[in-house]
């Protein structure tokens, strides 16, 4: 009971509500859409995957009339609460990307650090501050069988030209002091963190500082043809629209062809107090690098500008139906879970306090990284399933649904991306309902026990690996 009521105590006052929306800096609610508007290029969703979708488009051509439809607020949603980790990888790490498209690592791992530089250039360029840190990424081992995987990950990062530092028991608690810490491999380069909700808010001003017309609290319900144009119906207007950008990442998505492809799954995290110069100095971390460990059910670890912890990640929820809601971002088991582990992995910083203890929904697939698609004659294209990823890869993902609308280039001129195996190709469709809820039940429950057997995958996970929808961290 004792560690039970350690993280009961801790989260006590702990609020319900995001950290990186909790501030006063967030900006007043844009104007709602009314009446009937025409554009050229309508994107609906205003998290990262929309405003970098209207942005990279003014940019390519300044001309274009760009409207951006969100359904809540800027920064609400996925880009208000994730861990703020803006990572080079296309690919949600090396291992995945390698075992499904390895003819193509070498160009994708060039073109994600290519836009990671590209985002640092662009908050430069238009002023944004979201506390942009390039730290890298120290990923850990916190079981003896992880180990191996760390050596096989800096294998293959050698081979494509990264540089990453291979950490054994000493290293890895000289960088972060957690008696959990048995390796380390740390990639110095291909990680920045950023305050997730200053970044959506710094992208849409930007936008706004092009002439993107943005509007908030318009949610789209109808995507139909209207004449020459797509015509996407909100309760109070409409947009006539030449092409049309989807970017509405774990909302129900407006093409039922995406409907089987992509669910949204449930994440949590923690926030604490501002740690005192004493337990600043019992954990190091001296050079704040963001933490990820290599469990099935991983947790991530990073500080905050002014010395907080934020701890998410481990457990990941499906409810039946792909149900999206405001109560399902509160779930008291998962928070006391995160809180147990976090005095596991931290042992020394007993007496921490939780100052805010939030969920929010990402939208997952079957492989983990984005796919990609055109509909209605190529006028629309889509990007969804970062799967939590998607600080950085939603910038890619904008261009390359910009590409297969040809914006800036040739009706069917193909680019790099388009070419790429990982656009063209579609992810393994997720089974419907029930055998939906089942399968992913199941599959929670088969990595749960990967974990606690050594990293062996059972039958049912090494069937989803021979399919090709193989769930892993």
């Amino acid at each position: 009971m004792g560690a039970v009521a350690d993280a009961a105590r801790a989260l006590a006052e702990a609020e319900p509500v995001p950290f990186w929306t909790a501030g006063a800096a967030r900006p007043d609610p844009g104007p709602v859409l009314t009446g009937r508007r025409t554009c050229d290029l309508a994107v609906v969703g205003g998290g990262y995957g929309g405003l970098w979708t209207a942005l990279r488009a003014k940019e390519r051509d300044p001309s274009l009339d760009v409207v951006v439809l969100e359904a809540g607020r800027i920064g609400s949603a996925a880009s208000g609460r994730n861990g703020g980790f803006c990572s080079a990888s296309l690919t949600h790490g090396l291992l995945n990307g390698v075992g499904r498209w390895p003819d193509d690592m070498e160009a994708l791992e060039r073109l994600g650090w290519e836009n990671l530089q590209a985002i640092a250039a662009t908050l430069t360029r238009y002023g944004v501050d979201a506390e942009w840190d390039a730290t890298g990424q120290l990923t850990v081992a916190t079981r003896e069988w992880q180990v191996p995987l760390l050596e096989e990950e800096a294998e293959h990062a050698f081979d494509l030209g990264w540089e990453p530092m291979l950490l054994g028991r000493d290293g890895v608690r000289a960088e972060v002091g957690s008696p959990a810490y048995l390796a380390g491999l740390w990639d110095r380069h291909a990680v920045a963190l950023v305050h997730p909700a200053k970044l959506a808010w710094g992208l849409a001003d930007a936008c706004r500082s092009l002439g993107v017309r943005i509007y908030e609290g318009t949610r789209v319900t109808g995507l139909r043809r209207d004449g020459g144009r797509l015509r996407l119906d909100g309760a109070h207007g409409a947009v006539g629209a030449h092409r049309v950008a989807l970017a509405t990442g774990a909302f129900p998505p407006l093409l039922r062809r995406m409907r089987g492809l992509v669910v949204p799954v449930y994440e949590y995290a923690l926030v604490t107090e501002p740690l005192s110069r004493a337990q600043r100095d019992a954990v190091g971390w001296r050079r704040r690098q963001g933490v990820v460990d290599s469990g099935n059910r991983y947790h991530y670890a990073r500080l905050t500008a002014d010395g907080r912890i934020v701890w998410g990640g481990y457990d990941a929820v499906y409810h039946f139906g792909g149900r999206i809601g405001a109560r399902l971002e509160r779930r008291p088991a998962a928070f006391a879970a995160l809180a147990r582990n976090f005095f596991d992995t931290f042992p020394q910083l007993d007496g921490v306090r939780f100052a805010h203890a939030w969920g929010g929904v990402v939208d997952t697939c079957t492989r983990f990284c984005a796919f990609f698609g055109t509909a209605h004659d190529d006028r629309l294209a889509y990007a969804a399933g970062y799967t939590g990823l998607g600080v950085g890869a939603t910038r890619f993902g904008a261009d390359v649904m910009l590409d297969l609308l040809s914006v800036g280039l040739r009706p069917g001129e193909e680019t790099e991306r388009t070419r790429l195996a990982m656009v063209r190709d579609a992810p393994v469709p997720f089974p419907p309902e029930p055998l939906r809820y089942g399968a992913i039940a199941l599959t929670r429950r088969a990595l749960a026990r990967a974990d606690r057997r050594d990293g062996r995958r059972g039958p049912w996970l090494r069937a989803l690996d021979r399919v090709g929808a193989g769930f892993g961290s």
